[in-house]
């Protein structure tokens, strides 16, 4: 039989997984390259999905399926524009800091790469 002890931490351990749920699904809305060419993407203002389409040379459905994720994360909206939907960002300046911080985290990690164009690769090496 258990005592109350060794319940007790599978309890907390239970608890610690249940509440990092919500950050775990957030983060695994920017784990897929192509959301994040969509999210820099949108950083620069509204983009109808035939845009987005165009210019990451992937299919409609695919693309329509990224931003699909990315407004269940509650980091896109859209908007009807005549027959289309225009997405734009929910939370740009949130959305901005964080590349940053990723930015800066990559540098220190030696895997740097350009998240935002505010704060991308060459900010943060000059910054330095």
């Amino acid at each position: 039989m258990n005592s109350e002890a060794d319940v007790r931490p599978e309890r907390e351990r239970v608890g610690e997984v249940v509440a990092l749920t919500p950050a775990a699904h957030l983060f695994q809305s920017f784990s897929d390259p192509s959301r994040l060419v969509i999210l820099q993407h949108l950083q620069l203002g509204e983009h109808r999905v035939v845009d987005l389409t165009q210019h990451l040379g992937l299919s409609q459905s695919t693309v329509s399926k990224h931003l699909a994720s990315l407004k269940d994360a509650g980091l896109v909206t859209s908007r009807p524009e005549g027959r289309a939907s225009v997405y734009s960002l929910r939370h740009s300046q949130e959305l901005l800091e964080l590349f940053a911080a990723a930015e800066r985290l990559l540098a220190l990690t030696g895997d740097i790469v350009t998240l935002c164009p505010v704060h991308g690769t060459g900010v943060v090496a000059t910054a330095d």
